[in-house]
């Protein structure tokens, strides 16, 4: 019988303010409180530092933009290494002039940088610009090694795409991590809205039953402006959550507050769901040479 391996995570769910220090003393009391309830891994939204700024193009802008390492990646590592967690943040990462991308750090317990993952898939939508700041990630799909095992992060709109999630099962990640900035336009209609939100939890339900493991999808709350006045905003629709490898709930955020949640996760439920649906033995890699092609005419 496989050993039972368990791990505590905690999922920071926070609405943003315009003050970026008063954002970072934010997340560091709920990091502190995450860890007071026993959580080891304790994951935020995406760009958890500031506003979500892509909803204008603005080149004054970059100034956001740090290195890795650099004064955020300092900030995390001391509240990893005093509260003995790992952590999963999602920065603006400068690598040279001109070149920027979003990017997460994953954080060890002992205060070291385990390693970082570079968004893949970069949108360009009203109010989403974010082909105006981002670079395409250019690490891959790499699991990031941890003292608590393998984790595949993506970044919110990675969480599109099965080739992610798989590529990551496929190099051994023991969970599916997603930070997440994603909401509503004013504009939508209830029916529209409930559609939107009902698509992207359906999803991460998919990528955990396709690859029998945990999701962990930590989304943005509240409202931000557009600063240019253009659109009504974006209503960050909250609802984080934990999944399990049946795509089961195991944890769920409301949608209109902060809320920090902590959620037990048995990892070793992965091997046993693997073994009743074992998807990954019948898939026919004989046959999957198109996939690499955009389109089948």
């Amino acid at each position: 019988m496989t050993k039972q391996k368990h791990i505590k995570v905690g999922l920071v769910q926070q609405f943003n303010s315009a003050d970026t220090k008063a954002n970072l003393l934010k997340l560091a009391e709920n990091i502190a409180d995450c860890a007071a309830k026993g959580a080891q891994l304790i994951i935020l939204q995406e760009l958890h530092n500031s506003l979500y700024f892509c909803q204008t193009e603005d080149v004054n802008t970059f100034d956001l933009a740090e290195t890795i390492p650099g004064p955020s990646t300092g900030f995390y590592t001391e509240l990893a290494a005093k509260f003995g967690v790992v952590i999963v943040t999602s920065l603006f990462e400068k690598r040279a002039a001109g070149l920027y991308h979003n990017t997460s750090v994953v954080i060890d317990s002992d205060g070291s940088i385990a390693g970082k993952y570079r968004k893949m898939h970069i949108p360009d939508d009203p109010a989403y610009y974010e082909k105006f700041y981002f670079t395409p990630g250019d690490l891959g799909f790499t699991p990031i090694e941890t003292s608590l095992g393998k984790l595949g992060v993506l970044i919110c709109w990675d969480q599109w795409y099965p080739e992610a999630a798989r590529l990551m099962a496929m190099q051994g990640a023991e969970l599916l991590i997603y930070p997440t900035a994603i909401g509503w336009e004013s504009s939508d209609t209830d029916d529209e809205k409930k559609r939107q939100l009902d698509a992207w939890v359906i999803s991460h339900r998919g990528h955990a039953v396709a690859n029998g493991l945990p999701v962990i999808a930590v989304n943005r709350v509240g409202h931000e402006a557009d600063p240019s006045g253009q659109t009504n905003g974006i209503s960050f629709w909250g609802n984080s959550f934990a999944l399990g490898p049946q795509g089961e709930f195991l944890a769920e955020a409301g949608n209109s507050g902060d809320e920090n949640l902590v959620v037990d996760i048995d990892l070793t439920r992965s091997e046993n769901v693997r073994r009743w649906w074992p998807f990954l033995r019948d898939r026919r890699i004989d046959a999957y040479n198109d996939i690499l092609r955009r389109y089948i005419d």
